[in-house]
């Protein structure tokens, strides 16, 4: 079943992309675009492809087959112009723990070529909108393992990306942090207009309205918005979409 709803122009565009490890192909011809402005999920079981999508999305892999673009810019011809218009939250924690919470940031900044006085104007803003500026000066390794990921958010955002990918963002956090988390991203799609791409296996992070990618063993089953995918499968909900296609697959 592939169910395709129109969607606004993308801002990340992943067309006929294939990868394989040696002999063993982690990912089969997948497509999918992310709109500015719109709640896009890649959502599968461990293993599905999900890391490897996003390792190719953000050039930590060299594409093998099929073209990535953000905003018309081909991944492999311009990755400079690209990748700058990318902001990523690995599902791994990248922050340097030994150093503070703001100097993590204004490490990123300076990366991205932003000047220190601007940087801290950009910093103070972005942990204000994460409710940490009382954190600023702590070292990452003292935080929370939700407000790490927060500052990894706010990081991310430094550089004014239009377009925000995350891997699994909420991966060993508690209920109360996985809610403020989604809820947080959430409110940067509706306020800033920022597209996301926001990869899970947790089905109850996902919104009826959303567009999905149910992703199994490197194939796409199936895609359009939540709603659709749902109705089309035969299904009541998501969960039962799901486990009916990824069984039948």
């Amino acid at each position: 079943m592939n169910v395709i709803s129109s969607v606004r122009p993308a801002a990340l565009s992943v067309e006929g992309v294939s990868h394989a490890y040696g002999t063993r192909r982690a990912l089969h011809g997948v497509s999918l675009a992310v709109a500015q402005g719109q709640f896009t999920a890649v959502l599968g079981l461990n293993g599905a492809g999900k890391t490897t999508l996003l390792s190719l999305i953000t050039r930590l892999f060299d594409t093998q087959s099929g073209s990535i673009s953000v905003f018309g810019h081909r991944i492999d011809r311009a990755p400079g112009e690209a990748l700058r218009r990318l902001g990523v939250v690995f599902q791994a924690r990248t922050l340097d723990l030994d150093l503070s919470v703001m100097d993590n940031l204004l490490f990123h900044a300076a990366l991205h070529g932003i000047g220190r006085r601007e940087a801290r104007r950009r910093a103070d803003v972005a942990l204000a909108d994460v409710d940490l500026s009382k954190q600023a000066r702590d070292k990452a390794r003292n935080l929370s393992g939700g407000q790490m990921r927060r500052v990894e958010i706010a990081r991310a955002l430094l550089h004014e990306p239009r377009v925000l990918v995350l891997d699994e963002p909420t991966v060993g956090l508690d209920i109360a942090s996985r809610q403020g988390i989604v809820s947080h991203v959430r409110r940067l799609v509706r306020e800033r207009g920022v597209g996301v791409l926001w990869t899970t296996h947790l089905l109850d992070e996902i919104e009826s309205s959303d567009y999905v990618l149910i992703l199994h063993q490197g194939h796409a089953l199936a895609q359009g918005v939540a709603a659709e995918v749902i109705a089309a499968s035969g299904a009541e909900t998501l969960r039962a979409a799901f486990a009916g296609l990824t069984e039948a697959a």
